[in-house]
């Protein structure tokens, strides 16, 4: 064992201490990486289990050129997210071991930043003039007063509770869901903590040429690097093993993890923690209970819980400590949604793609179809998006906030639907010449996943509906992922992940290395002028 007497930076005293870790989402694989990096660990002693086969969380993909690529969604960055490229500034891509990832994010930005022109795409095919917003003065009004009401004064309030009806008809708030994926009845405290913690991105939130994406897609970009780093250093991923419950000492002041029920590959386990050991939950999952369809069959409904909520119910029990994970994980209807990548093997779709938009692919960016009854979103990254993606494929990817509803031209849900029928509604609404259509739809094969509880992080809520990081008086148990509570932050993030892995690395070692503070550009009175300007100029008077 590594971890003599004192760590350095820390006055906590850890003699043969090991770490557990609940998950291998990228809260799990930054919280080792701290443990490593900060905490003086050995990776041999820093242990992650998951329940599924394949690691990396919200953050996977995969699939193959034949059958389909596969991926659940995607993140934007941006400047500050101060905690991640922290944290990878340390790790080397797959590509270049001299280049970090931080590195290569920035540099792709630096060369290939989005520049969008086509953002929206009305009902006539026709490209959005969003350099109006369409806010009328009450709106203006309304999005003020959000921005400086207290965030206590809005909880168990939802979005619409602040804004009337004519507000979620404008440019702006289809701009701001689609890139954000608010839908009206989330909670009215994640949204303000969106408004406050991205105002910086006001002037640029058409063309989001201030927002950072990763060279591929995010598991070859970030998951697959970290996870190089972690078992190059040791440390241990046990897939296909869940943990059941955690065993705590008895005692009203303090909690202690004593320890870990297991179930790997249908066998109960135990293992022991002692006071000194770590053990970090990730409570609930965003991406639980996901299914996949096929290009001719939809996902499957209604598919089966696994033990990412049931674990925090079993915690949470008698505890007023550790939150409430049925307000997240009871309202399937207002946290799904359904995502969908295409694989095709024809350029057809990317060069009518670019004819259409003005911009060469990856340069493009989201673009929403506002008339669009399932509020269909579509991207296409610069290729490749895999790392062995072959040259004479490309991939695209979108996503529905309305899944529930019948199509515009297919007459069914969403949620109902193959992958061929999701892209006759796509090219319904982007109007391709029936020859180019027809290519696209010979040469594609599109792959839909329904995730009930992708946005249940900003379902309404409570202060203390999700757990602190590291709950007080616990003595080694902390929370991560994206249902602990970071005070300031915006949840649906890699950051507020990363953030949370930090502060309970740091918070249960006594580190003197803390994160970073949450950027605040609405304390700067140059981004909030540019903000409010941006607003100003944005407003049209209703009749």
């Amino acid at each position: 064992m590594s971890v003599q007497s004192v760590r350095p930076g820390t006055t906590r005293s850890c003699v043969m201490a090991k770490a557990y870790l609940v998950g291998s989402g990228v809260a799990a694989l930054a919280a080792a990486t701290f443990l490593i990096r900060d905490g003086g660990f050995d990776g041999s002693d820093i242990h992650l289990f998951e329940e599924q086969r394949r690691i990396g969380g919200s953050l996977d993909a995969g699939g193959t050129p034949e059958a389909g690529y596969t991926m659940r969604g995607g993140h934007m960055f941006d400047a500050e997210y101060r905690c991640t490229y922290d944290l990878l500034s340390g790790i080397p891509t797959l590509d270049d071991p001299a280049v970090s990832v931080t590195q290569e994010i920035l540099a792709g930005h630096e060369n290939r930043a989005w520049d969008d022109i086509a953002r929206l795409v009305d009902g006539q095919g026709e490209i959005v003039d969003t350099r109006s917003w369409g806010l009328s003065e009450r709106d203006r009004l309304d999005l003020a007063r959000c921005l400086a009401t207290p965030e206590g004064h809005l909880d168990g309030k939802r979005i619409t509770d602040s804004f009337g009806e004519h507000f979620f008809t404008t440019t702006f708030w289809f701009m701001w869901c689609t890139t954000f994926a608010f839908q009206p009845w989330h909670s009215a405290i994640e949204f303000r903590r969106s408004l406050r913690r991205f105002v910086h991105l006001f002037p640029e939130l058409s063309s989001l040429s201030g927002t950072h994406r990763t060279r591929y897609n995010q598991f070859d970009s970030v998951v697959r690097p970290l996870t190089a780093w972690l078992s190059d250093r040791g440390v241990t991923v046990h897939t296909g093993c869940h943990v059941a419950d955690l065993g705590l000492a008895s005692g009203r002041r303090s909690t202690t993890v004593e320890r870990l029920y297991l179930v790997r590959d249908g066998r109960d386990e135990q293992i022991e923690v002692a006071p000194e050991d770590l053990v970090l939950v990730t409570n609930g999952s965003m991406t639980d209970a996901s299914s996949l369809g096929s290009h001719t069959a939809a996902p499957a409904p209604a598919p089966r819980r696994s033990d990412a909520w049931l674990l925090w119910h079993r915690l949470a029990r008698g505890r007023d400590d550790f939150g409430d994970p049925a307000v997240f994980d009871k309202h399937v209807k207002e946290s799904r949604w359904e995502s969908f990548t295409v694989t095709a093997k024809d350029p057809a779709f990317l060069k009518a793609l670019e004819e259409f938009s003005g911009r060469e692919t990856g340069r493009g960016g989201l673009m929403t179809f506002t008339d669009s009854n399932w509020l269909l979103t579509i991207v296409a990254q610069r290729q490749p998006v895999y790392r062995d993606q072959p040259e004479d494929v490309s991939v695209w990817w979108g996503y529905s906030l309305r899944p529930g509803r019948a199509g515009n031209h297919t007459p069914k849900p969403m949620t109902m639907c193959s992958g061929r029928e999701i892209l006759d509604e796509v090219l319904h609404h982007l109007r391709f010449d029936e020859a180019v259509a027809a290519r696209v739809r010979e040469t594609s094969t599109v792959v839909p996943c329904l995730m009930p509880y992708v946005t249940s992080q900003f379902l309404v809520r409570r202060r203390d509906d999700r757990p602190e990081v590291v709950p007080e008086g616990s003595v080694n148990l902390a929370f991560i992922g994206q249902f602990a509570e970071v005070p300031d932050d915006v949840a649906f993030t890699v950051e507020y992940s990363v953030r949370t892995a930090w502060t309970a690395v740091a918070g249960l070692l006594d580190l003197a290395k803390q994160p970073p503070p949450v950027y605040k550009g609405h304390h700067d009175p140059h981004v909030l002028a540019s903000a409010l300007e941006t607003m100003h100029t944005s407003v049209v008077k209703r009749a």
